[in-house]
C-alpha cells in the first residue's frame, strides 16, 4: 500500500509511544538526499526500578548509544528520530506489525499485518508486564524446556527454575537484536538452505543457551542454521548429544569435546561464549575475530589475567581502589572488559556492553555484544588503548592472541 510518509509517520509514532502495546521498533537504511546521524535505531519498552521507560539504542559506525526516556521526554525523542532520513521502519506491537519503506520521492510503501494470536504477556514478580519471545506455548520451546527440567510436563515453568528461563529468554532477545544488526550492516548475509548460518558456542557447558539459540533461530524463526557446541568436558558432550537426539534435532545441533583453541570448528557467523573462565573468553574472542564472525556475544567470567598483572599496585590516582580487595577486583574486571572492547573496536567491530541477566541473580551479568562493520580504527582509538595499557602496565591476553592482526592494522594509514 502506498501513502504519504507524513501521514504514515503519525501511525508509526502512535505505535511506538504505546507503552503497553509496543514490542519493538527498528529504523535503518537511508533515503537518498535525506541526512541521518545514525545508521540504525532500535526502540523497545523496558521496566526499570523507576518505572517503565522507552529505551532507544542509536548506532553509528563504531558503537551503540543507549538512552531511556520517561513518558514526558519520549515523544520529543521519537519525533527527532522520525525526522531523520531513515529509509525503513519496522514496528511490532502485541497485535500487529507495520513495515514501512520510504521512497526517494517521500512516499511510504507500507505493509500492515495482524498477528494470528497476540504476543504472550506474562506478569513478573513486580506485577509489570513483559513481552515473551520464548513462549512456552510453542511446542518446540515446551519440548526443550521440559527436557532440561525448566518446565514441568504441563508446560509450566517450575518456580525454582524461573531464573534459568529468564536467562534463556533474555539471551535469545539479545541474539536476535545482534543478528538483525549484522544483517543490516551487511556483514551477515541472509541464511539459505545451501548456506545456513553457523552458530558456534565456545564453552557451552550444559548447553541451555546453545539449544535455546537453535530453538529460536531454527524452530521459531525458521532460519536455516547449524549450531555447534564446544566444551572440554566429555560428560557434557554425552549429555548434550543425548538431548539433541531426544528432541530430534541432531542434524542441526551438534557438539564436540575440546578446548576452545583445539575445536574443529572451521568458522562461524555467530560466536557465543558465555561465562568462559578467565582467558578462555579471550580464546573465544580471538577465534571469532580470526573467523571474521559477523556476530560475537560473550559474557566474561572469573577474570584473573589482569588481576594478576596489576597485583597490589596501581597508577595514581587509583591506588585507593587497589588498596581494597573487593573494589580492586571489581575495578579490574571492568578494566579487562574495557580493554577487550577497545581491541574489538580496533579490529573492525561495533561494540557495546549490555546487562545479560539481572544483577540480583548473578554478579557476572555483563554481556559484550559485537557486530562486524569493518570500520577502520581512528588514531584516537589506538591512542586510548595504548594509554590505558601503558598506564596500568598490562599486556592483555586478547592483544597477545591477536598480535599479528593488530600489527597489520597499525601498519596501515590510520585516519585521525
Amino acid at each position: 500500500m502506498q501513502t504519504r510518509w507524513d501521514d504514515t509517520r503519525i501511525a508509526v509514532r502512535t505505535m511506538i509511544l504505546d507503552g503497553n502495546g509496543l514490542v519493538r521498533a527498528v529504523a535503518a537504511g537511508k533515503r537518498r538526499g535525506a541526512p541521518s546521524i545514525w545508521r540504525r535505531v532500535e526502540i523497545r519498552p523496558v521496566d526499570l526500578a523507576a518505572g517503565r521507560r522507552l529505551q532507544i539504542v542509536r548506532y553509528d559506525e563504531r558503537q551503540a548509544h543507549t538512552s531511556n526516556y520517561d513518558i514526558d521526554s519520549a515523544p520529543s525523542a521519537v519525533d527527532e528520530l522520525l525526522d531523520q532520513g531513515f529509509g525503513n521502519w519496522h514496528v511490532e506491537t502485541l497485535t500487529e506489525t507495520l513495515q514501512v519503506r520510504i521512497t526517494k520521492k517521500g512516499d511510504a510503501l507500507t505493509h500492515r499485518s495482524a498477528h494470528v494470536e497476540p504476543l504472550v504477556q506474562i506478569a513478573n514478580e513486580h506485577d509489570r508486564v513483559k513481552q515473551r519471545l520464548f513462549d512456552v506455548s510453542h511446542p518446540d520451546v515446551r519440548a526443550f524446556l521440559t527436557a532440561v527440567g525448566v518446565a514441568d510436563r504441563e508446560g509450566q515453568i517450575k518456580p525454582t527454575r524461573r531464573d534459568k528461563y529468564r536467562q534463556v529468554e533474555e539471551f535469545v532477545r539479545l541474539l536476535d537484536t545482534a543478528i538483525e544488526d549484522a544483517v543490516a550492516a551487511g556483514s551477515l548475509a541472509p541464511a539459505t538452505v545451501e548456506n545456513p548460518w553457523r552458530v558456534v558456542d565456545l564453552g557451552c557447558g550444559h548447553a541451555y543457551l546453545t539449544v535455546g539459540a537453535y530453538v529460536w533461530l531454527s524452530r521459531i524463526r525458521g532460519i536455516p542454521v547449524r549450531v555447534h557446541g564446544v566444551d572440554v568436558r566429555a560428560d557434557s558432550l554425552l549429555r548434550n548429544e543425548a538431548l539433541a537426539q531426544t528432541l530430534g534435532w541432531a542434524a542441526g545441533l551438534t557438539f564436540e569435546a575440546a578446548t576452545i583453541t583445539e575445536s574443529t570448528a572451521a568458522g562461524a557467523d555467530v560466536v557465543i561464549a558465555l561465562h568462559a573462565c578467565d582467558t578462555a573468553t579471550d580464546d573465544a574472542l580471538a577465534r571469532a575475530v580470526t573467523w571474521r564472525a559477523p556476530v560475537i556475544l560473550v559474557a566474561p567470567c572469573c577474570q584473573h589475567d589482569l588481576q594478576v598483572q596489576v597485583k597490589k599496585s596501581a597508577p595514581e590516582p587509583y591506588g585507593l581502589i587497589a588498596r581494597h580487595g573487593l573494589l580492586r577486583e571489581r575495578f579490574i574486571d571492568i578494566l579487562t572488559d574495557s580493554v577487550r572492547m577497545s581491541i574489538l573496536r580496533i579490529v573492525g567491530y561495533r561494540v557495546d556492553a549490555v546487562e545479560f541477566v539481572n544483577g540480583e541473580h548473578t554478579p557476572r551479568n555483563l554481556m559484550v555484544r559485537a557486530v562486524r562493520t569493518d570500520a577502520s580504527p581512528t588514531r584516537t582509538d589506538l591512542a586510548e588503548y595504548d594509554e590505558m595499557t601503558a598506564q596500568w602496565n598490562v599486556k592483555p591476553a586478547l592483544a597477545q592472541r591477536l598480535a599479528g592482526e593488530l600489527h597489520r592494522i597499525r601498519s596501515k594509514s590510520i585516519p585521525s
